[in-house]
């Protein structure tokens, strides 16, 4: 399976990423002399950020201008011999360029085009800019983030992009397996960043519809299960723990010497629970104040109660869990040395994805992709580079 990644920072080259880790050849398509915005920010070398290094992992690097005749020209050779196409421009650029999904599709009946976007190639707000923050504040995600009567919070990574880059990538193959499997055809998908978001949303619009409830900010305890939230320790610490059953609140009150909560009416069902949340919290915080995280891991995990530190990066370095699920690996790369990076997600027993290399130079692949892959002559590749094509 052969991917263009025209994307740019940051959805669109994850869901290009997802499916290069699991064996499809990407081709990251990058404008001359500048390239993929995330090749800017912390670097190690000119070129070379952080954030390029992990997510333009296993992509061969090629340079084209596509506001050009001669590179749209090229891009459409590339299309020829490609099955998914990614990009992530404002909705109505390729059409510009002369690069409608009817021309592409032309060009390639069998081609997947993805199509990611702020707001989506249809609806009122289809032209306006966003990123991950727009796409998270308008799918709902930070309405609901940060206490109440304070400003919303955004969440500290960019889940709104990370999220419908996996959005994407399981798009791209339901709509291969339908092409493959099923006799189908080519086909554009129309992803918008926001609507990951607001596909997590839970319950929140069936309880709308019915009862026009409107959930609110509510800091960390979750607002329909209680308790469910953050509870700080004698250590300093900060660890999350979550009684979402009825099975769970007898376990947790028996394992904080408690019992005798559970003969107390105003903790005998979940409803009363919410109402008396601030008598419950409190009494699971003196509880925690007096225990280090480790004793409180030891004692919760004993008696099957879910819990979690609440973890840095630096936390996750450490763990053994993360350490034994290769979550965190290390990759050699002769420009930089050794580089940790987020590991392959998920893990499959017959099928399992790689990390062949790190993010390439700027236009690396050139010669190999469109000598190699597309048949240009030297001669031919050295003119569209002093043409400023490539």
């Amino acid at each position: 399976m052969r991917v263009l990644d025209l994307a740019t920072i940051l959805a669109g080259p994850v869901a290009a990423t997802f499916l290069g880790e699991f064996g499809a050849e990407v081709i990251k398509v990058e404008l001359p002399g500048g390239g993929d915005t995330a090749r800017e920010g912390p670097t190690l070398a000119p070129g070379l950020s952080l954030l390029w290094l992990q997510e333009g992992r296993n992509k061969r690097s090629v340079t084209l201008d596509l506001h050009r005749p001669e590179g749209q020209a090229l891009l459409k050779r590339l299309v020829a011999v490609s099955d998914v196409l990614v990009e992530n421009f404002r909705p109505g650029t390729l059409e510009r360029w002369g690069l409608a999904p009817e021309a592409l599709l032309e060009a390639n009946p069998g081609l997947v085009l993805l199509r990611m976007s702020g707001y989506g190639q249809t609806g009122p707000y289809r032209s306006r800019g966003s990123f991950d923050r727009m796409a998270t504040a308008f799918g709902g995600g930070l309405y609901v983030t940060g206490y109440p009567e304070q400003p919303p919070v955004r969440p500290g990574f960019a889940l709104a992009d990370y999220m419908s880059g996996y959005v994407g990538a399981f798009a791209a193959i339901t709509a291969l397996y339908w092409r493959d499997a099923r006799g189908g055809r080519g086909q554009v998908i129309d992803l918008a960043i926001y609507e990951a978001v607001l596909r997590a949303s839970e319950n929140a619009i069936p309880a709308y519809d019915r009862s026009g409830s409107v959930r609110e900010r509510a800091g960390n305890r979750n607002p329909s299960i209680v308790p469910s939230s953050s509870f700080p320790t004698s250590d300093g610490r900060w660890v999350v723990i979550g009684a979402n059953t009825e099975r769970l609140w007898r376990r947790l009150a028996t394992a904080i010497g408690r019992a005798d909560l559970l003969e107390d009416g105003r903790f005998a069902t979940v409803s009363a629970r919410v109402e008396h949340a601030d008598e419950v919290y409190a009494i699971v915080e003196e509880w925690t104040r007096g225990r280090t995280a480790a004793e409180i891991h030891a004692i919760l995990d004993a008696a099957a109660v879910p819990a979690s530190g609440i973890n840095s990066v630096a936390d996750l370095f450490a763990d053994p869990h993360v350490r034994a699920r290769e979550n965190i690996v290390r990759i050699d790369d002769p420009r930089i040395g050794s580089l940790a990076v987020a590991g392959v997600i998920p893990k499959l027993s017959a099928t399992p994805g790689r990390i062949d290399h790190l993010g390439e130079d700027l236009g690396s692949s050139n010669e190999s992709v469109y000598g190699g892959l597309l048949g240009l002559s030297p001669s031919e590749i050295a003119a569209l580079k002093e043409q400023g094509v490539i």
